[in-house]
């Protein structure tokens, strides 16, 4: 089954990335850390040392428009920061 929904790339995450060596995904939110390591070891080949998992609530948002207030939800996501072995990296772009 797959636990990885996709990986998560953004400035924060980048910084983390060249510095510390941490990788982030979202991933559905019943998957626990040893399904989450398995399952980056297997797609991505490299060893993983720690996974860090934060679940996040969705938040209300509302905005004003010329048809009145729309109001709605984000979506609450599971996100989980995977460390790998010093020395490997995982390549997000190489499929592109």
């Amino acid at each position: 089954m797959a636990f990885i929904i996709k990986p998560l790339v953004t400035e924060k995450m980048s910084a983390i990335m060249d510095k510390q060596n941490k990788y982030g995904f979202i991933v559905r939110p019943e998957a626990n850390k040893l399904q989450i390591k398995a399952e980056v070891e297997a797609l991505y080949g490299v060893n993983v040392v720690a996974v860090n998992t934060a679940k996040y609530a969705g938040k209300n948002k509302s905005r004003y428009t010329k048809a009145g207030l729309l109001k709605g939800r984000t979506n609450a996501f599971k996100k989980a920061v995977v460390t790998i072995k010093e020395g490997e990296t995982i390549d997000f772009y190489s499929n592109i």
